[in-house]
């Protein structure tokens, strides 16, 4: 029985990863205006993405909340990583120690209704600052 529920979880992880939006923050870089955020978006979900936003909290080292951004990554084709660069004005990279992710205003996919895309999220950093929920 337990090799059979072994087996049985081993088939279905790759499914369940298989749906999910993965969001990695790569790497920041310093630029004359601010920090440029490199950012892969692995939608291994079977629809396109023809709306997703995050709304993020940029804290600094000490914790404080410096700012809030919100990018617009759309459109995020299924079964593809797509980069995607934004600008964090007037910050300086080493200024930022941790990217909060505290809001996803619009996650819809082509020609469906809107998606709780926190119940497929999945988060992670490259980067010296962590993104995190």
């Amino acid at each position: 029985m337990i090799k059979r529920l072994t087996l049985l979880a081993l088939l279905i992880a790759p499914m369940a990863q298989a749906q999910s939006l993965t969001v990695e923050l790569n790497k920041l870089v310093d630029v004359e205006t601010g920090c440029q955020a490199f950012f892969l978006f692995q939608n291994g979900r079977d629809e396109n993405l023809s709306e997703f936003e995050m709304s993020l909290a940029i804290l600094t080292p000490d914790g404080i909340i410096d700012r809030l951004l919100t990018i617009d990554a759309a459109p995020l084709p299924a079964q593809r990583t797509t980069l995607k660069l934004f600008e964090i004005p007037d910050t300086q990279c080493a200024e930022i120690g941790e990217v909060l992710l505290h809001d996803i205003p619009a996650c819809t996919p082509q020609n469906g209704d809107p998606l709780d895309c926190f119940s497929f999220l999945e988060l992670s950093s490259r980067a010296a600052a962590p993104l995190v929920k």
